[in-house]
Protein backbone atom coordinates (compact mmCIF):
# COMPACT_ATOMS: atom_id res chain seq x y z
CA UNK A 1 0.00 0.00 0.00
CA UNK A 2 1.80 2.97 -1.05
CA UNK A 3 0.35 6.38 0.77
CA UNK A 4 3.70 8.09 -0.05
CA UNK A 5 2.62 10.44 -3.14
CA UNK A 6 4.79 13.38 -2.53
CA UNK A 7 6.98 12.16 -5.68
CA UNK A 8 4.02 12.44 -7.99
CA UNK A 9 5.29 9.51 -9.73
CA UNK A 10 3.07 7.10 -6.85
CA UNK A 11 -0.39 7.00 -6.91
CA UNK A 12 -3.08 5.63 -4.84
CA UNK A 13 -4.65 2.44 -5.85
CA UNK A 14 -7.25 2.27 -8.93
CA UNK A 15 -11.25 2.99 -7.96
CA UNK A 16 -11.92 0.30 -9.77
CA UNK A 17 -10.01 -1.93 -8.11
CA UNK A 18 -12.02 -4.10 -5.72
CA UNK A 19 -11.33 -4.97 -1.74
CA UNK A 20 -14.23 -7.73 -1.48
CA UNK A 21 -17.04 -5.96 -3.19
CA UNK A 22 -16.13 -2.72 -2.03
CA UNK A 23 -14.67 -0.69 -5.44
CA UNK A 24 -13.29 2.76 -4.72
CA UNK A 25 -12.04 1.35 -0.93
CA UNK A 26 -8.03 0.94 -2.03
CA UNK A 27 -8.28 4.36 -2.87
CA UNK A 28 -10.06 6.14 -0.42
CA UNK A 29 -7.88 3.95 2.35
CA UNK A 30 -4.79 5.16 0.34
CA UNK A 31 -5.60 8.60 0.28
CA UNK A 32 -7.14 8.71 3.45
CA UNK A 33 -3.66 6.79 4.91
CA UNK A 34 -1.42 9.55 3.40
CA UNK A 35 -3.60 12.69 4.38
CA UNK A 36 -2.97 11.49 7.99
CA UNK A 37 0.78 10.88 7.23
CA UNK A 38 1.07 14.45 5.58
CA UNK A 39 2.14 12.83 2.19
CA UNK A 40 -0.63 13.16 0.42
CA UNK A 41 0.51 15.79 -1.90
CA UNK A 42 -1.89 17.36 -4.28
CA UNK A 43 -4.86 14.89 -4.07
CA UNK A 44 -7.69 15.85 -1.95
CA UNK A 45 -9.19 13.28 1.23
CA UNK A 46 -12.07 13.71 1.44
CA UNK A 47 -12.93 14.34 -2.63
CA UNK A 48 -16.49 14.48 -3.74
CA UNK A 49 -16.12 11.42 -4.62
CA UNK A 50 -14.72 9.92 -1.87
CA UNK A 51 -17.68 11.29 0.15
CA UNK A 52 -20.06 9.87 -2.64
CA UNK A 53 -18.89 7.00 -1.91
CA UNK A 54 -18.87 6.80 1.86
CA UNK A 55 -22.28 7.99 2.36
CA UNK A 56 -23.43 5.55 -0.02
CA UNK A 57 -21.81 3.01 2.24
CA UNK A 58 -23.44 4.51 5.74
CA UNK A 59 -19.64 5.97 6.74
CA UNK A 60 -19.10 9.75 7.28
CA UNK A 61 -15.52 10.59 7.24
CA UNK A 62 -14.79 10.57 10.64
CA UNK A 63 -15.72 7.62 10.86
CA UNK A 64 -13.71 6.53 8.34
CA UNK A 65 -10.79 8.41 9.46
CA UNK A 66 -11.20 6.34 12.44
CA UNK A 67 -11.34 2.96 11.22
CA UNK A 68 -8.26 3.65 8.74
CA UNK A 69 -6.41 4.94 12.33
CA UNK A 70 -7.72 1.33 14.36
CA UNK A 71 -7.47 -1.28 10.97
CA UNK A 72 -4.12 -0.87 9.59
CA UNK A 73 -4.64 -3.85 6.48
CA UNK A 74 -6.97 -3.88 4.04
CA UNK A 75 -7.86 -6.82 5.37
CA UNK A 76 -9.38 -5.23 8.40
CA UNK A 77 -10.60 -2.77 6.97
CA UNK A 78 -12.56 -4.50 4.71
CA UNK A 79 -14.20 -6.46 7.70
CA UNK A 80 -14.64 -3.50 9.66
CA UNK A 81 -16.65 -1.88 6.39
CA UNK A 82 -18.59 -5.35 5.98
CA UNK A 83 -19.95 -5.34 9.68
CA UNK A 84 -21.36 -2.12 9.02
CA UNK A 85 -22.78 -2.18 5.60
CA UNK A 86 -24.14 -4.75 3.48
CA UNK A 87 -24.01 -5.61 -0.40
CA UNK A 88 -27.02 -3.52 -1.46
CA UNK A 89 -24.74 -0.47 -0.45
CA UNK A 90 -21.74 -1.93 -1.44
CA UNK A 91 -23.36 -2.57 -4.99
CA UNK A 92 -25.36 1.04 -4.77
CA UNK A 93 -21.51 2.75 -4.47
CA UNK A 94 -20.34 0.34 -7.16
CA UNK A 95 -23.14 1.42 -9.42
CA UNK A 96 -22.57 4.98 -8.68
CA UNK A 97 -19.21 5.25 -9.50
CA UNK A 98 -19.13 3.02 -12.70
CA UNK A 99 -22.45 4.73 -14.17
CA UNK A 100 -22.24 8.84 -13.05
CA UNK A 101 -18.45 8.88 -12.44
CA UNK A 102 -17.38 6.30 -15.05
CA UNK A 103 -15.37 9.42 -16.90
CA UNK A 104 -14.22 9.95 -13.61
CA UNK A 105 -12.31 6.67 -12.98
CA UNK A 106 -11.52 6.84 -17.01
CA UNK A 107 -9.33 10.02 -16.80
CA UNK A 108 -7.91 8.85 -13.12
CA UNK A 109 -6.72 5.71 -14.81
CA UNK A 110 -5.17 7.50 -17.64
CA UNK A 111 -3.55 10.30 -15.71
CA UNK A 112 -2.27 7.51 -13.74
CA UNK A 113 -1.00 4.47 -16.64
CA UNK A 114 -3.91 2.18 -15.76
CA UNK A 115 -4.74 -0.31 -18.24
CA UNK A 116 -8.00 0.60 -19.62
CA UNK A 117 -10.89 -1.83 -17.65
CA UNK A 118 -11.77 -4.80 -20.14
Amino acid sequence: MATDFRDGKTFPRPGRLKIGPYMWLARVSDKARAAAAGTIFDYIYPCPMDQGVLQRWGVTPAEFDRAIREHATDEALHAWLAARTDAVRAEAANAWLESDKRENLDRQDREEGVSAPA
